[in-house]
């Protein structure tokens, strides 16, 4: 006998969960307009949607089937959703479009997790002060090991110039061929705008060394904050909390602002392959045995039997091992 009457509630079935026929038709979202990503901040994504005075600036998260693939600043997307840019509007991302480039990096030399920093950069402006605080070579080096593993080209940042003489450091990096601008407080910016013309470029430095002060000159109403350099420690404070992508004036190009860095891990870069953003000495490796590195101690490199012919610049040769060095020691 059943224990409940058919005036019972309990006495009724219970609704079925997924009830209605699954279907592996997907939306085609052929409303979907494209935007940009200019920053991310706790999932969610701050975009621009349309181009020149039309553009709009509009928030947005991302769609469930995107899964785990991550969307950084960078990324050119599709939305759909509210795209109108008023307040409380929110929008969905629902395809990222293949990337052109990733600047990327790991927490240290250990960890097998990389993390991509910006997407679809073609530039890396590695901001260096010439004093307070002192530069870093070796930061700068791994810097440049990652720009060239990413296919961007590096451009060398020295600020405040009239504190200290540039030349020190810049012989250093003459031989890689790395171009470079010299700026100080106040100083003419017209050389680093036309490097910076028509490119996306990410800048990134340590905290101090006028990455905020350079953008708030190059786009007047970016307002990034700007910290001070600790007397005692030479280091300065995180004044950008995360990445911030900014039109340059008058359609000039992209800058990305970054936070300061202490670190720069490089698990994700093969030393073996940092030889093929130099050609001219990847030429010079065709004869060397299998496996070779191209590194100090490797027995009959070819980079080796050049330098001995007179074919390749020693200096050269020296600085390239030298990143190859700064991506095997992490005692920066």
């Amino acid at each position: 006998m059943s224990r409940y009457s058919e005036h019972d509630q309990e006495h009724y079935d219970r609704p079925r969960r997924r009830t209605r026929p699954r279907t592996k038709e997907r939306p085609t979202y052929d409303d979907a307009v494209d935007g940009v990503v200019v920053t991310v901040d706790r999932g969610r994504f701050t975009l621009w949607v349309g181009e020149g005075d039309e553009a709009v600036k509009v928030m947005a998260m991302k769609a469930r089937p995107l899964g785990r693939k991550g969307v950084v600043v960078g990324d050119r997307v599709r939305v759909v959703g509210d795209t109108s840019g008023a307040d409380g509007s929110l929008a969905r991302i629902v395809e990222v479009h293949e990337r052109t480039a990733m600047l990327r990096r790991t927490a240290d030399d250990d960890d097998p997790v990389e993390r991509v920093i910006v997407a679809n950069a073609s530039q890396l402006v590695i901001v260096t002060a010439l004093a307070d605080p002192e530069p870093r070579p070796r930061l700068i080096d791994r810097a440049l090991v990652a720009a060239y593993d990413a296919r961007m080209q590096p451009l060398l940042c020295l600020t405040k110039a009239d504190l200290a003489d540039p030349e020190i450091l810049l012989s250093t990096y003459r031989s890689l061929g790395v171009p470079w601008v010299v700026t100080q407080r106040g100083g003419d910016l017209s050389e680093l705008r036309d490097r910076l013309r028509g490119r996306t470029s990410v800048m990134i430095g340590h905290s101090g060394v006028g990455k905020s002060t350079l953008v708030n000159a190059l786009v007047p109403d970016a307002h990034r904050e700007v910290g001070v350099v600790n007397t005692v420690t030479g280091r300065g404070r995180h004044t950008s909390t995360s990445a911030f992508m900014l039109e340059l004036p008058d359609g000039g190009g992209w800058i990305v602002d970054t936070p300061g860095i202490r670190s720069f891990g490089l698990a994700h870069v093969q030393p073996e392959q940092l030889i093929g953003a130099f050609p001219d000495l990847d030429e010079m490796t065709e004869e060397c045995p299998r496996g070779c590195t191209h590194g100090t101690d490797e027995p009959e490199c070819g980079l080796d039997v050049a330098v001995t012919a007179g074919e390749a610049d020693p200096e050269r040769v020296e600085s390239f091992r030298r990143l190859l060095a700064a991506r095997s020691d992490s005692s920066y």
